[in-house]
């Protein structure tokens, strides 16, 4: 199945009590539903379960991380925070 999202992209919740803030898309699921973390408040381990219109898409992907998603690299939630901490810095810039 072809989504319009993918694993690594950088999204933002619309809706919750944790909108606005940015996850990191880190599994897919069937339908309209995306496993997301952010290493934080939801972690690697226990990724929050969201339906793809409570999500902005920014489009932006983190290469290196989509490439550990796919081959199933043990991903730290260190490493979550700084791609999302990268992201907000350069969004403001």
């Amino acid at each position: 199945m072809v989504y319009p999202y993918s694993l690594g992209e950088i999204v933002i919740s619309k809706a919750g009590r944790d909108a606005g803030k940015h996850y990191i898309i880190v599994g897919l699921e069937k339908e309209n539903y995306v496993k997301i973390a952010n290493g934080d408040t939801r972690r690697i381990e226990n990724p929050k379960r969201k339906n793809v219109k409570h999500l902005y898409f920014t489009g932006d992907v983190i290469e290196e991380l989509a490439i550990w998603l796919e081959n199933k690299k043990r991903i730290r939630n260190e490493d979550l925070k700084r791609f999302i901490k990268d992201y907000e810095k350069n969004e403001e810039a």
